[in-house]
């Protein structure tokens, strides 16, 4: 961070259109130093499980892949000026990683529980869920691209947008993954019509991401299994917080602690509906490792 006269003077040479902004460079160093750790902590898990064998190899090495992909998408963003696809690539590699840890805790805290077993549970219940965890994946892509393409603002009104919007609508544009080249994307590239049709997007996505997750809380609640009852009232809660967080974003014109929170309520749902997943479709019997033994636990 430049804090000398020397050094901002010279920023101030390098790029006299900007202004020298110490307390968010300082916010970015601590991005980086967080990362770094996780990294560290990543590289650990990875070798503690590969030494172990409580898992299979597959998994950690899939941590420690993600996260070195990752790093490099955040040089590349900084590299590319704030590029749009980078961007949402990198947000989408923190919820890969953040899940992949999230599936490790269940696979090495589940030795003693019994699985749920596929028999156990209707086609159509797996379907619904299978589908939800794929429309949210979209979803939170889709939430991406909207803020790195500075579209939040676009509507500022509900339940879709204000005026006459459906004239202003330009798919080909506004997804255009790589985008003309530009010396900056910071604050959006892309005219108003574009933006206006991510944030739609994002909008409509919203609505159906809500009518596969409401049927599949539906269904949970039906099958009658417990922990399927309390998974589906965990997904209940994180879609209700996150609703709400993103008609805030609306109404009180995306202040930052709120758009946070829906970046973290996006996370803890997507958590949820993989769990429900991960309930659902691991196989019959609990299969650990430890000192390279392997035993199956019977499931009655």
């Amino acid at each position: 961070v430049p804090n000398e006269h020397h050094e901002i003077a010279l920023a101030k040479s390098l790029y006299p259109s900007l202004t020298v902004e110490a307390h968010k460079a300082w916010l970015e160093m601590v991005h980086r130093y967080f990362a770094g750790t996780l990294g560290l902590v990543v590289f650990s898990i990875t070798f503690l499980c590969l030494k172990s064998r409580v898992v299979s190899f597959g998994l950690p090495l899939a941590l420690s892949v993600v996260i070195v992909f990752q790093a490099l998408l955040g040089m590349w963003t900084v590299t590319m000026k704030l590029m749009p696809i980078v961007v949402m690539g990198h947000l989408l590699g923190g919820f890969t990683l953040f899940c992949l840890l999230n599936v490790l805790y269940w696979k090495v805290s589940q030795i003693s529980q019994p699985s749920l077993g596929l028999g156990n549970v209707s086609a159509l219940t797996k379907t619904l869920a299978a589908t939800s965890g794929l429309l949210l994946v979209a979803q939170i892509a889709l939430g991406g691209w909207t803020s790195s393409n500075y579209a939040a603002l676009m509507c500022t009104s509900l339940p879709i947008c204000q005026g006459n919007w459906v004239e202003y609508l330009d798919f080909q544009t506004a997804f255009q993954l790589i985008q003309p080249h530009s010396e900056s994307y910071e604050f959006g590239t892309l005219d108003y019509g574009a933006r206006m049709t991510i944030h739609v997007s994002h909008r409509f996505g919203a609505l159906l991401v809500t009518f596969f997750s409401l049927a599949l809380i539906y269904r949970l609640m039906q099958e009658g299994e417990p922990r399927l009852t309390a998974a589906a009232k965990r997904v209940a809660l994180m879609l209700i917080i996150q609703l709400l967080l993103g008609i805030s974003n609306v109404l009180f014109s995306l202040p930052l602690l709120i758009a946070v929170a829906h970046n973290l309520g996006a996370a803890l749902l997507l958590v949820s509906v993989l769990q429900v997943n991960y309930l659902l479709f691991r196989r019959v019997g609990v299969v650990t490792e430890q000192s390279g033994l392997q035993h199956k636990e019977n499931v009655r």
